[in-house]
């Protein structure tokens, strides 16, 4: 009889079984990341992008490349129920500083092996569209406006990036002190408890330039701040009409580019690691590395070269460190193999005082060509691209200069701020012509003219400060706002012409990016984000258009606006995603007055609503 009732209660059981693990492989399906990071939380982070994008037929193949159906998502009718989302969800509050593709908690959970030691787990990894957080970041609790530029360089308020871990742990070298409801920042660093203002002079000092001031007569305007700290040098560095691309890892000292980024100084996460900098060949004229904790003779210099490939003819590295004074064993043996290693690199030392040396790159080939043979490092091989940076692994050898630097025995580029305006050597790389460069100059002169028309009734001065230009072509959005106090980060798309470099040369910044990927940057960074076709750009490559709104929605500060340049069609899609996303509509007007052209271009300004916060933050900054 025991038997017999075994026998039975198995066989139903079976059947059972089998239906449990249909309805979990179910729910594993529908929900994505449900079992993603942060386990039990994970599930108020549905995969809506993705799942939308599945739903109306576009899809990510085995292979790793994008396919896409023939009919394209903008025009359709709504037809499917469920196509067009009347909300989107909000991610758990704990999310609320989410770098997608900067998440170590996803590189915990998908154990990539990644070597440490090269700083490969700084570098970007991005999530697979099952891991996804498409949910909308909420700002942290009492979140406000953020403070105005210039006022933002000295001060920000705490509850906006709540971490004063750096202010307890720096708090001798006066990185940042909190005083009452605000971290203000004194403009110290590890090496200059002083202040980065007299810092900089004493730089400038060094090199003879005149009236102490390191722009040197506009022909330094591009620094690249390596291991920046809360980027006090890059913010100091602005009045004296220098631009620093201040660059920091998301390491154990996090949210450094948060700060500086919440100041309104440029800002980028990046480390030197085992890929090469999103930036083109001979984008800098100065390089700045303050006590960075960056080991420059690892795999033969590497990381050095790195720095060369992006020096321009003539460029300077400034090296604040214990080992340029070399006052024990180990700094003594550090700098004599440094010494040699960059004499063989052709560099010459500008000048050296205390504990900070200025080396100086060679303007022209000849003392590579005329190094013994089988120097190392060697010449990078002619097939090697300069400017092939998305992903591109870093080469242990010297990018030698293009035949036009050798004959103009430099860059050949116009001081700034005639610099701006003035068509660079390197516009021939691309067959570009003056007129092109002037007749481009011009056009979006008047865009933006008519942007900030548009924008008027919604701004008040010093408003807007981080601006973004999402497919910067010729940096010539950015050059119509010189006037303006703000930057600009100039984004040019990964799978075009490289014309990165052509607005480094305008002294403008900027970064190499694909908009199917999140951008490396802190959620609440821009005030501005302009995007010219990029919408029907990642349609065409068959990404998720939902997954890029969410993703400008996660970098856009509550209160900060997007102008939308784009097909018609484009408009009225997104449109329907603004009750969805908490945007407001601000302005909607033909690119082209009278035109009556179906797929001609629209102008879609919106503004991003301050939500789930206290409804007592007020703009009184």
């Amino acid at each position: 009889m025991m038997r017999g009732r075994d026998g039975g209660q198995k066989k139903h059981l079976v059947p059972s079984l089998c239906l449990i693990v249909l309805f979990l492989g179910f729910l594993v399906l529908y929900y994505g990341s449900f079992f993603g990071p942060r386990g039990q939380h994970a599930n108020s982070a549905l995969e809506y992008g993705s799942r939308i994008s599945r739903t109306i037929g576009w899809s990510n193949v085995d292979n790793g490349e994008v396919g896409k159906s023939e009919e394209s998502i903008f025009g359709q009718e709504d037809g499917e129920d469920g196509l067009i989302p009347k909300s989107f969800p909000v991610c758990d509050d704990r999310h609320s500083e989410l770098i997608p593709c900067l998440d170590r908690n996803l590189i915990y959970q998908t154990r990539l092996k990644l070597d440490l030691s090269l700083m490969e787990h700084y570098e970007r990894h991005c999530p697979q569209p099952e891991r996804r957080y498409n949910c909308l970041i909420p700002p942290p609790a009492g979140y406000k406006v953020p403070i105005k530029w210039p006022k933002s360089r000295d001060e920000v308020w705490q509850v906006n990036i709540p971490h004063t871990h750096l202010a307890h742990e720096k708090s001798d070298q006066n990185w940042m002190v909190v005083k009452g409801d605000k971290i203000v920042f004194p403009g110290g660093g590890t090496h200059f408890h002083y202040g980065a203002d007299k810092y900089i002079a004493h730089l400038a000092n060094m090199l003879n330039f005149t009236n102490n001031n390191l722009n040197n007569e506009g022909k330094i305007r591009t620094v690249l701040d390596v291991g920046c700290g809360v980027a006090s040098f890059g913010g100091y560095l602005l009045s004296s009409d220098i631009i620093a691309m201040s660059l920091a890892p998301n390491d154990v000292h996090q949210n450094q580019i948060q700060f500086a980024l919440e100041r309104g100084i440029p800002a980028y996460l990046g480390v030197l690691g085992t890929k090469r900098l999103p930036y083109p060949s001979r984008s800098f004229e100065f390089a700045h590395c303050s006590r960075c904790r960056i080991d420059w003779l690892q795999r033969d210099g590497i990381l050095l070269l790195e720095l060369d490939r992006l020096l321009r003819p003539g460029g300077y590295f400034a090296y604040s460190s214990p080992e340029a004074y070399a006052q024990d064993e180990e700094d003594l043996k550090i700098w004599k193999e440094m010494s040699a290693l960059v004499e063989r690199m052709c560099w010459k030392i500008a000048a050296k005082k205390n504990q900070t040396v200025i080396w100086v790159k060679p303007l022209t080939n000849d003392c590579f060509l005329n190094r013994e043979p089988g120097t190392r490092p060697p010449l990078c091989r002619s097939d090697n691209d300069p400017d092939a940076v998305w992903g591109v692994p870093m080469e242990a050898c010297i990018t030698p200069y293009s035949e036009q630097n050798q004959r103009d025995r430099g860059s050949g580029l116009a001081p700034w701020p005639s610099r701006l305006t003035t068509p660079p050597p390197r516009l021939a790389d691309f067959g570009i012509s003056t007129d092109m460069f002037e007749k481009d100059m011009e056009i979006w002169r008047q865009r933006v003219e008519n942007y900030w028309s548009l924008l008027n009734a919604k701004i008040r001065p010093n408003t807007l400060r981080n601006l973004m230009d999402m497919k910067a072509n010729m940096g010539s959005f950015a050059a119509a706002l010189k006037d303006e106090p703000v930057w600009v980060m100039n984004v040019v798309p990964e799978d075009g012409p490289n014309l990165l470099k052509i607005i480094y040369d305008r002294g403008l910044i900027g970064t190499v990016h694909d908009w199917c990927e999140a951008f490396s940057t802190y959620p609440r960074t821009f005030d501005l984000l302009h995007a010219w076709t990029v919408f029907s750009d990642i349609e065409k490559k068959g990404c998720s258009v939902e997954d890029l709104l969410i993703e400008m929605d996660r970098i856009l500060r509550p209160t900060g606006f997007i102008i939308v340049r784009d097909r018609k069609p484009v408009v009225e899609y997104i449109k329907k995603h603004l009750t969805a996303l908490h945007w407001e509509s601000v302005a909607n007007v033909d690119a082209e007055p009278n035109s009556d052209s179906e797929d001609g271009e629209s102008i879609f300004v919106v503004q991003k609503k301050l939500w789930l916060i206290d409804e007592s933050a007020k703009d009184v900054a």
